[in-house]
Formats: C-alpha cells, sequence, structure tokens
C-alpha cells in the first residue's frame, strides 16, 4: 500500500513540476518592457503605468539616466537590456525617444514605443529635430545652470511641461527634476533602431514641450503605428491608462510573432 502511495505522490510531484516549468517557459515567452524616461524627469515619472503593466504580468524596468550625455544614457540603457531575458519592448519619453533610437539596434529590442518623443535619423541631433515648425512654448521656460546642465523653472513645469497636473505635484516635479547636460541634445544618433524595429507612437496634442507637427512627421517618418492623446508632454502622469494601452498594443504584437 505504501508503495502505491509512494507511486502516486511521485507522479503528482512529476507533474507538478511540469506544470510549474511550463508556466515558467510561458511566462518567459512574454516580451518584458524597459521604459526610459526623459530630460527634467527620472524614473519615478512613470510611476502610474508601471503597476498597469505589472498588472499584465509583465517584467518592467524604468532605467534611471543621468541624463549627462546621449552615450552614457544608451549605456545605462543597455545595462538594463543585458538583464532581459527574452524579446524587450523598448520605450522612450520625450528626449528618451533618442535615447532608444540608438539603443534599441540591441537584438533583445523587438519593437519601440515613442511617447510624445523625439525620433531623429541618424546622424541626427536632438535639437535638430523641431526645425521648421513653430517653437513651443515650454522652450523660454529653459534655464541653464553655471554647470552646463538645463533645468526647467517651477512655471515652465506647471504651465508647459504638465499643465494638465495638479500645483502641489507639479511642486514636487520641479523639486525632483533631473537636469540635462546642455551639449547632449547635439550628440547625434548613430543608428536608427526604427529602421528595423516595429514602433509605435503616442502624440500629445497640447504637448508644449515637443510640438505635436513635429510628433506626427516623426512618426510619420518612421512608419510608427500612431496613438494620439489629449495631454501634455507627460501623458504617463496625467493619462497613463492610455500610455499603457499602447505599450500592451505592442506587446502583445511582439508575443504573437
Amino acid at each position: 500500500m505504501k508503495t502505491v502511495k509512494s507511486q502516486i505522490a511521485a507522479i503528482a510531484l512529476a507533474i507538478g513540476s511540469t506544470l510549474t516549468v511550463g508556466a515558467s517557459q510561458a511566462a518567459d515567452t512574454s516580451p518584458s518592457v524597459v521604459i526610459v524616461h526623459g530630460a527634467f524627469a527620472d524614473g519615478s515619472d512613470w510611476a502610474k503605468v508601471v503597476p498597469l503593466l505589472q498588472a499584465e504580468g509583465l517584467a518592467v524596468t524604468v532605467v534611471q539616466n543621468p541624463l549627462t550625455s546621449l552615450a552614457d544614457d544608451v549605456a545605462a540603457t543597455r545595462r538594463v537590456l543585458n538583464n532581459q531575458n527574452g524579446k524587450v519592448v523598448l520605450v522612450g519619453h520625450s528626449w528618451g525617444g533618442t535615447v532608444i533610437t540608438e539603443a534599441g539596434d540591441d537584438k533583445k529590442v523587438s519593437a519601440l514605443v515613442y511617447v510624445a518623443a523625439f525620433a531623429p535619423e541618424a546622424g541626427q541631433t536632438s535639437g535638430e529635430q523641431g526645425k521648421g515648425a513653430p517653437t513651443p512654448p515650454g522652450i523660454s521656460q529653459l534655464k541653464t545652470d553655471s554647470n552646463g546642465f538645463i533645468y526647467l523653472t517651477p512655471e515652465g513645469m506647471a504651465s508647459d511641461f504638465a499643465q494638465d497636473l495638479p500645483a502641489a505635484q507639479t511642486a514636487v516635479m520641479t523639486a525632483t527634476q533631473g537636469p540635462i547636460k546642455a551639449s547632449a541634445f547635439e550628440d547625434k544618433v548613430t543608428a536608427a533602431a526604427w529602421k528595423t524595429k516595429p514602433s509605435w507612437y503616442l502624440l500629445a496634442t497640447q504637448d508644449r514641450m515637443i510640438h505635436p507637427d513635429v510628433q506626427r512627421s516623426s512618426a510619420k517618418r518612421i512608419a510608427a503605428h500612431l496613438s494620439e492623446v489629449n495631454s501634455s508632454h507627460v501623458p504617463q502622469q496625467s493619462q497613463p491608462a492610455e500610455v499603457a494601452k499602447v505599450i500592451l498594443e505592442a506587446v502583445h504584437e511582439i508575443a504573437t510573432q
């Protein structure tokens, strides 16, 4: 009798182990999401979107950019990519779009998602992206300190960067912002990952930092799946569900390939 019970227990254990391995393997096939924040922010800028993605069972990592140069931010992103298993959907906001354009040539990256972001061509700089378009109002609120880093004024944060957020929140965003080295905007992109990777673009129609016309032309140029949201420059803060929706579209498409 003990022998029969032992055999049953062994079989149950084997089945359980098989199911566990199968579930683990299934989870491993889901793309992970790596997010690259923009200038005048840090990783906490994505604190409202991350839980929405995690609720879908996704592994999410937000890169903490030094914002000292394009090369430095790309290196920080590649360190995170090195830690991912399987396919990656790489997301970039604003300046982060320039970073993912170059870092996205990593073999682990299967898709790119641009959120109110720059999407330069190889050989271009971020600073060139707005040429020929109206100057966004927020540009007048950028101040460069004696160290060569650009900050956004409290007025600019409240009125131009995140005008659809409460004043109490923009005050915190001002205090915690990540200044960016001014010279970074003149660093040239050496590779354009969107040429070989499928891309999605979420356009912020009330953006006062990167003109919506620039965003629209960028999305068209890179042949991205285009969506629009009625928000400021930071839809990840004001409308996180809409941002998560676009990222999940990319994740689901890549997962089925």
